[in-house]
């Protein structure tokens, strides 16, 4: 023991002696400077580009033979898929910071940065503008410490690399130096590199929508408000009624006259009666994490994942009852990688799930779900099932799959990524 006690004792002297001293750190960072431009200019380059290679896929969303394919930031890729087994990229078109869109007859709705834009696709090879609703995304205006003006967006970002130590001092418990650099002269700002949907739509879009069309309604979700506008006039939507959320709202699902909300916290239900003024019946809460929700007549089906800004560490589906929609319950959970969107054909949910796998699981029993099949497919994001196919946006393109026989699924054709 008292060896033991001596060895601590001599320790102990040790490190005191170290910590008369700084220690030095150094990390790297990317530096990032906004490129701004007017939302004049922004909104003068939306329009027709010749058909593209897919680069970075985004979110979906299906209406009639087409699927419109968003390419990350950049726009809406125009897919002819009247035969699933061989589509056409038709054309392109150029939407800056778009990342979600809903198509209701001969139009498109896309956001463009803050605003939504309105979009006349009757020829998919000449789209034209037709109407913008400003200041629809009001929480898009701040960005990695950035506060916009109204009038401008950052349409890009100037990138550069840069080292810095940091200076520790035990004694005084206090660092020296710093971990965010910021220049006020040319806006600097940085960070460490190392750290029944079928209602009145026709259309369709996946679980990871911000954006939704039910009952001549358009519904958009921000990160903690439900917004309802009227679409009586396709080309000059109204807006009609601004609902308050909790804060961290993702996702947004209609089944029938329900709108099921996906949040980092739960999962919110409202009813469309009025389809104006949506109505707040339920929430189904669960621990923080991201979440986009499907639904069918009796269950809500919820995906948890972790490693995201969400900051949870729950990977799993939740199968929630929703006969009372005042009061969801859950049924049970099912351990699951790291899943992201999600749909249901059938009896058969499709779940994207971590980095490799488009799982297929039996719900026919929601108290006994199971994996029947895993198709590999690199980082798929979101799935739409639709006539038999499963339509999947993943990071390496885009997949189709013939799931008319589950024992039997069959790839039908890959628009893979630009070389």
């Amino acid at each position: 023991m008292k060896s033991t006690l001596l060895a601590l004792s001599c320790l102990m002297l040790i490190i005191s002696g170290c910590l008369k001293d700084t220690l030095e750190t150094t990390y790297t960072y990317t530096l990032a400077r906004p490129v701004y431009k007017t939302s004049a200019e922004v909104r003068s380059s939306i329009g027709n580009l010749p058909a593209e290679p897919v680069s970075a896929p985004g979110k979906m969303y299906l209406f009639g033979s087409y699927i419109f394919l968003n390419e990350l930031n950049k726009g809406v890729h125009i897919i002819n898929n009247s035969n699933p087994a061989a589509p056409v990229n038709e054309a392109f078109i150029a939407i800056p910071g778009c990342g979600d869109m809903a198509v209701s007859g001969n139009t498109l709705y896309a956001d463009c940065y803050t605003d939504m834009m309105v979009i006349d696709i009757s020829n998919p090879k000449a789209v034209a503008l037709k109407h913008f609703v400003p200041n629809m995304f009001p929480d898009r205006r701040y960005l990695l410490g950035y506060t916009i003006d109204s009038a401008k967006v950052i349409a890009d970002w100037i990138t550069k690399d840069t080292t810095i130590t940091n200076k520790i001092d035990f004694t005084g418990n206090r660092w020296f130096g710093g971990g965010i650099m910021f220049d006020s002269q040319t806006a600097f700002n940085s960070f460490a590199t190392n750290s029944g949907q079928k209602a009145n739509t026709g259309g369709k879009g996946g679980s990871m929508a911000r954006f939704a069309i039910s009952f001549a309604h358009l519904y958009a979700v921000t990160t903690s408000s439900l917004i309802s506008l009227d679409l009586v006039n396709p080309e000059k939507p109204v807006w009609k009624s601004t609902t308050t959320l909790p804060w961290g709202v993702e996702t947004i699902y209609p089944f029938k006259d329900k709108l099921f909300i996906g949040a980092n916290s739960g999962m919110h239900i409202f009813t469309i009666d009025n389809p104006a003024s949506p109505t707040k019946a339920g929430t189904f809460a669960h621990a923080r994490v991201c979440d986009p929700v499907i639904a069918d007549d009796n269950y809500a089906y919820v995906t948890l994942r972790s490693g995201t800004i969400c900051e949870g560490f729950t990977n799993q589906l939740d199968v929630v009852n929703i006969a009372n929609i005042f009061s969801p319950s859950l049924v049970k959970s099912y351990p699951l990688t790291n899943p992201r969107g999600l749909d249901k054909d059938g009896k058969y949910l499709f779940v994207c799930d971590g980095g490799d796998a488009l799982k297929v699981l039996d719900a026919s029993n929601v108290t006994n779900v199971t994996v029947v099949k895993t198709i590999s497919i690199k980082d798929p994001f979101d799935v739409i099932c639709w006539n038999k196919v499963a339509i999947v946006s993943a990071a390496d393109g885009l997949h189709q799959f013939d799931i008319s026989n589950i024992n039997n699924i069959k790839q039908l054709s890959f628009i893979g990524l630009k070389n």
